[in-house]
């Protein structure tokens, strides 16, 4: 087994050999044909010591035919998983690279994140061995990465297939970033792009006598100012902005039923109910059923 020293420029996808690791390879595979990137297969294998198995006549054994079991089991992994990604892209020209790093699992993966142009894990893994338990490296990758991260939980429903992409808006910097992923996703998918902002309480102030639908006229206006410049640089998306008052977690799971992929920001300003991970992200991410992407950056 090797240390993790090679960087990953690209899609990077981290696989177990669990059902939701194979669907995380096909759309990291789908992912990096459109945007014509590398693919990295990486599977991380956690070095183990004899401390694992106690001290004594058991220790050493054990962990060294342990310790081979786990070499080929992940090489066998690794294998499936190309196989997955060629056999995904229906021949289209893929460039694959593989890597089995013995190391820890979440610091060698946010540490690979800083040269990834993103990040593709399954929901959930195969437990202990899999490691990629929502909650767990998956958790930690949507708070801690440095590209965006891409969450998958299954093959889209015939209905998402050609769905559009949707995404959160609430005008803080993080927002910013997932609309910049989010017009380049529906150009690439040739999708409409749904542009979500939710008015919360805080704007919606119950003492005044103003109608929502002033409230919701003057945020459309904001939201079609804070788009114009990403519908110049996009001409071919198209757009359709939606405003709604409060629950945002509920609007973007009800606009995710038909959506191909959804959008949101790693934290926010407390419009969109924070879009903080642990309130709107972090809802979402649990509990969507669409690939979502969480727009990490540096």
């Amino acid at each position: 087994m090797s240390s993790a020293t090679a960087p990953h420029n690209g899609i990077l996808v981290a696989v177990d050999g669990s059902g939701c690791s194979d669907d995380a390879v096909r759309w990291a595979a789908a992912e990096a044909v459109l945007r014509r990137q590398k693919l990295s297969i990486v599977n991380i294998v956690s070095p183990l010591t004899d401390g694992w198995y106690g001290a004594g006549m058991f220790g050493s054994p054990i962990t060294a035919e342990f310790g081979a079991w786990q070499q080929d089991e992940a090489d066998k992994i690794i294998a499936d998983a190309v196989r997955i990604a060629r056999d995904s892209v229906d021949g289209a020209d893929l460039d694959i690279s593989t890597e089995v790093p013995s190391t820890a699992v979440v610091p060698t993966l946010i540490d690979f994140s800083k040269q990834a142009a993103m990040i593709v894990l399954g929901s959930r893994g195969m437990g202990a061995v899999g490691r990629l338990l929502l909650g767990s490296v998956s958790t930690a990758l949507v708070h801690h990465a440095h590209c965006p991260v891409a969450i998958i939980r299954g093959p889209l429903s015939e209905g998402q297939t050609h769905g559009p992409v949707v995404v959160g808006i609430d005008g803080s910097p993080a927002s910013e970033r997932a609309t910049a992923v989010a017009f380049e996703e529906a150009s690439l998918r040739h999708a409409e792009l749904v542009a979500l902002h939710a008015f919360s309480n805080t704007e919606w102030p119950e003492v005044m006598p103003l109608p929502w639908s002033a409230f919701a006229a003057e945020a459309g206006e904001r939201l079609a100012e804070r788009l114009a410049g990403w519908q110049e640089r996009y001409p071919d998306v198209v757009v359709q902005r939606v405003v709604v008052r409060d629950q945002p977690v509920q609007n973007l799971l009800a606009q995710a039923e038909s959506a191909q992929l959804v959008i949101v920001g790693s934290h926010g300003r407390g419009g969109f109910a924070g879009m903080l991970l642990g309130s709107v992200s972090s809802a979402v991410v649990h509990q969507i059923h669409s690939p979502v992407i969480v727009a990490r950056h540096d």
